[in-house]
């Protein structure tokens, strides 16, 4: 139901003038009225109403094209900011946006997700308000969080989520609204990294991709026709755990943490390369590894990846295998989905050539050639900050959708706003 104040017709106009200004397709008036279609009347009152809430202010004069300079428009991107996480099996990033997606400062550092959300969550706590002292007058007008596990994005709650002990129907959204009085959205985080690179890194304007996230597990996030796919409940793109049965030697037999056999995710992810690797290196067939283990105490898929790098033999293998079943798998997808780029994510995913080669060469062997004429295959931004990119994005977009935009606007801001109160109980 749509605030009382702004009758459907009029939301309309104010959601495309605000989207045309906001992705910088129209700069003036009448570009405005020339891009959306409506007329100039229609154009100038739904402006106004913008303008009068603060979304858009007016700049310098544009150039003229005959007559009178048109005054340019411009979104009021510092108008609030969004706060963001991204949480993963081993570490956690937050950052603080602006309502363009701007990443405004950043913090990162090693954590294990399966502490628990009590204590995970008042960390994140602790670093949203770190960074919010810096600075004192900005406005939450949203939080995004990414999390390593199936999301029900309609409620924000993982479900069942294999890596995250504890952490099953938590009430993530509502521990969050409360503490920031704002509206807040969770999803998976290989969705965020998607949503990131297609807004602003290597995917930019590309339509239809699937981004592959190799860390500890493995996922991956869908995007069509330029719209993320979540799926009916959002768990799309889960191909982790997708059974490689009689295929893979062994597979039967290899439990994963679902409690499945078989699993991509149990024979390729990094915790199935850091598995492998212990055992090569505790039966001394691998020097680097066993010298890794003996100095860390554990091994790591990023481990595994090092240790190729520089050209151990037993690594080599092991990351070439990972490689060839995630392509394997992958060329199904390719075949079915018919993408026009795949992007390489994760502390595995987005190491060296040799992973990358080996899912390259099984892609291309198994898929149709039609499907993979112009289908590219590259890794994903080495800034590694697409997911907190991405979760901005998800906020602002659901801020300013047609849904959500008539129950807060007449207000000013969203929160506080009845929509916002929703969206936090």
């Amino acid at each position: 139901m749509t605030n009382p104040e702004i009758a459907p017709d009029q939301l309309d106009g104010l959601v495309t003038v605000l989207d045309l200004v906001r992705s910088g397709e129209a700069r003036t008036r009448p570009e405005l009225a020339r891009r959306s279609g409506l007329g100039r009347t229609v154009v100038t009152q739904r402006l106004g109403h913008l303008l009068a809430s603060g979304l858009i202010e007016e700049g310098a004069l544009g150039p003229s094209t005959g007559g009178r300079a048109p005054r340019e428009l411009r979104f009021r991107a510092g108008a609030g900011v969004v706060l963001v996480a991204e949480l993963g099996a081993r570490g956690m990033t937050v950052g603080l946006t602006d309502l363009a997606g701007e990443l405004l400062d950043h913090r990162a550092l090693d954590w294990d997700i399966a502490t628990g959300p009590d204590a995970t969550l008042t960390r994140v706590e602790a670093l949203f308000d770190e960074l919010l002292v810096a600075r004192p007058a900005a406005s939450v007008w949203g939080v995004g969080i990414g999390l390593p596990g199936p999301v029900e994005f309609v409620s924000g709650r993982p479900v069942a989520p294999p890596i995250m002990p504890g952490w099953d129907g938590h009430p993530v959204r509502r521990r969050l609204g409360a503490r920031y009085s704002a509206p807040v959205w969770v999803d998976n985080d290989v969705n965020m990294m998607a949503l990131g690179e297609v807004r602003s890194g290597v995917a930019r304007d590309v339509q239809d991709i699937i981004f592959v996230k190799i860390g500890t597990g493995i996922g991956a996030g869908l995007v069509s026709q330029g719209r993320l796919h979540r799926g009916a409940q959002g768990c799309a793109g889960d191909i982790g755990h997708i059974s490689l049965g009689g295929a893979v030697a062994g597979a039967a037999e290899t439990v994963c943490r679902c409690g499945n056999t078989g699993c991509l995710e149990a024979l390729a992810g990094g915790g199935a390369l850091a598995r492998d690797a212990t055992t090569a290196a505790r039966d001394m067939r691998s020097g680097a590894l066993a010298d890794r283990l003996a100095e860390a105490g554990t091994l790591t898929g990023p481990d595994v990846v090092r240790a190729a790098e520089f050209g151990d033999p037993l690594a080599v293998e092991l990351l070439q295998r990972s490689g060839a079943l995630v392509g394997e798998t992958l060329a199904a997808l390719v075949n079915f989905f018919n993408p026009a780029m795949i992007l390489l994510g994760g502390s595995v995913g987005a190491s060296g050539d040799l992973l990358l080669a080996a899912v390259r060469q099984a892609i291309y062997r198994r898929s149709l050639p039609l499907a993979t004429r112009h289908l590219q295959i590259v890794r994903s931004s080495p800034c590694g900050q697409s997911g907190l990119r991405g979760a901005a994005f998800m906020v602002v977009d659901e801020l300013f959708s047609r849904e959500r935009l008539g129950h807060w606007i007449a207000e000013g801001t969203p929160i506080g706003s009845p929509d916002a109160i929703r969206l936090i109980s």
